[in-house]
């Protein structure tokens, strides 16, 4: 499960999940990748050009072949929209469409604090409707909200020309995050309110409808509710709200948005997740 108590606790991460369990790749061939016992009772070195093996670092191989593919495809869309059309239209559901399991949580249903936004799919992500887009300035932003000093923004943007002057928590990510239980609340009930842009990437004109599942018991909303398109590179802009008690009984609780333009069949979705987890966005 990934850990909240991250340097940027307000962007949900992480942002999705690809294949890394028992993968067959390449060995280099100076490496044993396991031992055996001779005849003469001692253990014996042996050598492959190729091993079984899981773990992030096979995983991280194919995702990245994907954002690759994604670039050659789509050479004008930056890294952020790359990664927006790879978490929107990953998948939840396994390969018997069933919810993807938490082998790390009893074998319980994934929340998206351990996959993200899915299973990666990569001839979906060829053709997404909408991406979230980031530009330079939005990290900036974002830094400044956070509170780091001039000095780390330098070491980071490596650049002593940059903007504060509007700060904010509120990154244009393809998922959203809300945490409840936090200590400098007086409120008996917490509203959190996240602004998105997207950016259409279709053909033609097209008109997507936001759909929303249950968040726990929370109140989550979307205005507008529908996003109409007439060309490609057209930007349109919506709120969500999730509204609930101060107190929060359950750890995790999540759900998703889904923008869908049921003419062309473009699926947009994006995790909700709302937890009494602590992180240091409580001193936010």
């Amino acid at each position: 499960m990934s850990n909240t108590s991250n340097s940027c606790p307000v962007v949900l991460k992480p942002d999705i999940t690809a294949p890394g369990s028992l993968i067959l790749a390449a060995w280099p061939d100076s490496v044993s990748p396991t031992f055996i016992q001779n005849d003469f009772g001692t253990e014996e070195k042996l050598y492959s050009k190729f091993n079984i093996v899981s773990g992030t670092s096979m995983s991280c191989p194919h995702a990245s072949g994907v954002a690759a593919l994604l670039k050659a495809a789509h050479p004008d869309w930056s890294p952020s929209a790359i990664r927006s059309a790879m978490m929107t239209t990953s998948d939840i559901l396994d390969n018997t469409h069933k919810p993807i399991q938490d082998i790390g949580d009893y074998n319980k249903p994934a929340t998206p604090l351990a996959i993200g936004s899915g299973h990666v799919a990569p001839n979906k992500a060829l053709n997404p409707g909408l991406v979230y887009d980031v530009d330079p300035q939005d990290y900036v932003n974002l830094l400044c909200g956070l509170n780091y000093t001039k000095i780390q923004i330098q070491a980071i943007t490596r650049s002593s020309n940059f903007n504060c002057s509007n700060p904010s928590l509120d990154l244009n990510y393809p998922s959203f995050i809300a945490f409840f239980n936090v200590n400098n609340s007086c409120s008996d009930k917490v509203i959190h309110e996240f602004k998105r842009t997207v950016t259409y990437v279709g053909v033609g004109r097209s008109r997507f409808t936001a759909t929303l599942t249950t968040v726990g018991g929370l109140n989550v909303s979307v205005s507008p509710v529908k996003l109409s398109f007439r060309s490609m590179n057209e930007k349109k802009s919506y709120k969500l709200l999730i509204e609930g008690p101060y107190k929060l009984e359950d750890e995790v609780v999540f759900g998703y948005l889904s923008w869908i333009d049921r003419k062309i069949k473009f699926v947009v979705r994006s995790p909700i997740v709302a937890t009494s987890l602590p992180s240091i966005a409580d001193t936010f």
